[in-house]
């Protein structure tokens, strides 16, 4: 089964930059879409970046486009989000999950997260 394991969250003052990191393990990632999420408790949870299996494919939330990307490195099971200029209000815990080739398909599989806090 695909594992999903989030790293490099952590604190950042606003308008630093942090990278994450979506390690996968079991399977390979080359027939999966990506997506990164972020929650806040009592609010929903909202997708904030999608990468599709290919790679040809990448969609952004209205409220981070221009400042996170996405990418991945196959060969390294590895999918990335560099955040740049980050604002307080960017504060989550931030879940890698997959879906099979495309960004509109069910997100079968999670990963536990990691934490992102942006403050001064």
């Amino acid at each position: 089964q695909l594992q999903l394991v989030e790293s490099g969250g952590g604190l950042v003052q606003p308008g630093g930059s942090l990278r994450l990191s979506c390690a996968a393990s079991g399977f390979t990632l080359d027939p999966y879409a990506i997506g990164w999420f972020r929650q806040v408790p009592g609010k929903e949870r909202e997708r904030v970046a999608c990468i599709s299996s290919s790679g040809g494919s990448t969609n952004y939330a209205d409220s981070v486009k221009g400042r996170f990307t996405i990418s991945r490195d196959n060969a390294k099971r590895s999918v990335y989000l560099k955040m740049n200029s980050l604002k307080p209000d960017d504060t989550a815990v931030y879940y890698c999950a997959a879906a099979f080739y495309y960004c509109t398909g069910t997100m079968n599989y999670w990963g536990k997260g990691t934490l992102v806090t942006v403050s001064s």
